[in-house]
């Protein structure tokens, strides 16, 4: 029958709560709880996770929220974050009218308090966290980012009320070794545990911690703890015998502590390690006790040495991604190692490990031929024939990713090509070898490629982006510094990447107004642009992308000359979805400012 409600009718409050919770954006959530007071009730009770950031009032925005949100399990606070209230500060029905006037106070206190008073004002205090644990007694996860009013006060109102926690991520927050044993003290189920910059914190609050909630934990990292030594490692390694993953950024931990860990914990998954005066005293015994290790990320270490990926890759067999970073000593030699004895190998970066060269890749091409992402950063002595191997030995590579590696050229370019036929990511920066023929290649081989970045290579031109144009069908393209290319490039792309929804051509010198009308006509899912240093590109060619490519989130046009402050309000009035524009400040008329201030940002304000 016409006009009657048959979804309200027939649909239990039990199935409209689990079709909500398929929604995946916030949006929809929102525009759900618009119908009618009984979704809006029902939204509420299915919205199982709130994210907060630097807010009017924090405190009694939480405890609004409290109010509306019966069944929250994850909150996230992160203060580096600028997120306007999400609430109308007048009257409406069912709003607490006690938290809407402290609300509104707040906002005249803002405007006419002092500077001090205003910082503050915008961090969440141990009274928030308070409201925090009261409000939301089902929480599971709580990501308190840089929270620096928070101390031990509000984490023991949590820990003590919030009995079901499993992760707590406290990075940045000055809770000190109180907070922490009250968390051991309640927190029996606590599973994740993130303890970054929490520069407060002694050996005394992470060991009452672990004693406590040591069963459960599969998870820590730590980093800039100066206080944190060897001896709150060995509380690890004694009392977490289920721990998964270990993370640590430290000058103050030594071989002691990671041994203690490597003994104590044989689940042991994935190690992270950043640690200057650890040595291969260490690593050996990771390898001779950490069989179930799967990933390894080693650092900055300029002590140890090949007897540490020796060791790794005769005892680690399931490892499955590593990661060198600036590890000087490293050569050849432990490469092959952990290739011949780590053959499950599926992710490898290699960055700034200057020792390792073609060899050592060769190595791997011969043994992990299941490998699906490689990294080669600031590898000079890593040539043709080493990516080529990589080519013909690892078939299933669907990542490449290349920056300054003066060495390799086409030639590797064009094996990989052929030989890796499901690559879908490839970046490549600042290898001036690699020009039009291996990029050529890639397009008509790689049929499954949809991420391409081609950074400052002086080589690539528009015959490269043709043969990708008529052979890949990319979403992401950033050709940022590759000079040679023009509008016939993009308009190739334009006319065979429909699905495109993210472009940079910065510092394309000769691009113009030609291939913005043609993005505009073939990118209709275009989100992201960057048309910052593009000389030629003026208010009209901006006005048919505008026009045509309504879905546009964010648009950059710094130093732009052909874009004038009437080519801004064209992108402010014309994309509805515009949530950030970067320009230079004169550009901006007052009226547009108005109109947008909040999603318009500087890159230089005295121009």
């Amino acid at each position: 029958m016409r006009g009657r409600d048959w979804i309200n009718l027939i649909l239990p409050d039990e199935l409209i709560i689990e079709i909500f919770r398929h929604l995946e954006s916030k949006s929809s959530r929102d525009a759900c709880a618009l119908v009618c007071n009984r979704w809006l009730r029902l939204e509420r009770l299915s919205r199982l996770t709130l994210r907060i950031g630097a807010s009017g009032c924090p405190d009694a925005l939480v405890q609004l929220l409290a109010r509306r949100f019966a069944n929250i399990r994850n909150v996230f606070v992160d203060e580096r974050l600028s997120i306007s209230l999400p609430i109308q500060l007048g009257r409406r029905r069912g709003t607490d009218r006690s938290v809407t006037s402290s609300l509104k106070i707040h906002s005249l206190a803002e405007t006419n308090g002092s500077e001090d008073n205003e910082t503050e004002s915008y961090c969440l205090s141990d009274a928030g966290l308070t409201a925090v644990a009261a409000g939301f007694t089902k929480l599971e996860k709580l990501s308190l980012i840089w929270c620096s009013n928070v101390t031990h006060v509000g984490l023991r109102s949590i820990a003590e009320k919030c009995m079901l926690l499993k992760s707590l991520d406290l990075q940045g927050c000055y809770v000190g070794d109180q907070g922490l044993a009250a968390v051991g003290e309640f927190s029996k189920q606590l599973e994740d545990l993130n303890l970054r910059f929490c520069e407060g914190l002694t050996d005394a609050g992470l060991i009452k911690l672990v004693s406590g909630s040591g069963k459960t934990l599969k998870s820590i990292s730590l980093a800039a703890c100066a206080k944190v030594t060897d001896t709150s490692l060995e509380a690890v390694g004694s009392h977490c015998r289920s721990l998964e993953s270990l993370s640590l950024d430290s000058e103050f931990i030594h071989d002691k502590g990671v041994v203690a860990v490597a003994q104590g914990c044989p689940q042991l998954k994935v190690l992270k390690l950043q640690c200057v005066n650890v040595t291969d005293g260490a690593l050996q015994d990771v390898g001779t006790c950490c069989f179930s290790l799967e990933l390894l990320a080693l650092y900055s270490f300029q002590i140890f040495t090949d007897k540490s990926l020796c060791a790794i890759g005769k005892g680690c067999k399931r490892l499955k991604s590593l990661t060198l970073n600036d590890c000087t000593f490293l050569s050849d030699k432990g490469l092959e190692a952990v290739a011949v004895g780590c053959a499950g190998l599926t992710h490898l970066e290699i960055n700034g490990c200057h020792n390792i060269g073609t060899y050592g890749l060769e190595s791997i091409a011969r043994s992990c031929t299941h490998l699906s992402e490689l990294a080669l950063l600031y590898c000079q002595r890593i040539g043709n024939f080493a990516l080529s191997e990589i080519g013909r030995g690892c078939k299933f590579l669907q990542a490449l990713h290349l920056v300054d590696c003066a060495s390799i050229g086409d030639e590797a370019i064009c094996c990989i090509a052929r030989g890796c036929c499901n690559l879908k990511r490839l970046h490549i920066r600042r290898c001036y070898e690699v020009g039009n023929k291996g990029i050529i290649a890639v397009g008509e081989n790689c049929k499954f490629l949809t991420d391409l970045s081609l950074r400052f290579c002086d080589r690539v031109g528009d015959e490269a982006l043709v043969a990708i144009g008529e052979g890949c069908s990319l979403h992401h393209l950033n050709v940022s510094g590759c000079h040679q290319i023009g509008d016939a490039g993009i308009i190739a792309i334009a006319r065979g990447c429909p699905e495109l929804s993210y472009l940079d051509v910065s510092v394309l010198q000769d691009l113009g107004d030609m291939a913005m009308m043609e993005l505009g006509e073939g990118c209709p899912l275009l989100r992201d642009i960057v048309l910052s240093h593009c000389r030629q590109i003026t208010n009209v060619g901006l006005s048919y992308l505008v026009n045509n490519c309504t879905l546009l989130e964010t648009c950059h046009m710094v130093y732009c000359p052909g874009i004038t402050a009437a080519g801004v309000a064209t992108v402010i009035t014309g994309c509805t979805n515009i949530k950030k524009v970067l320009v230079e400040k004169w550009k901006v008329s007052p009226r547009t400012k108005r109109r947008a201030g909040s999603i318009i940002s500087y890159l230089c304000v005295d121009l």
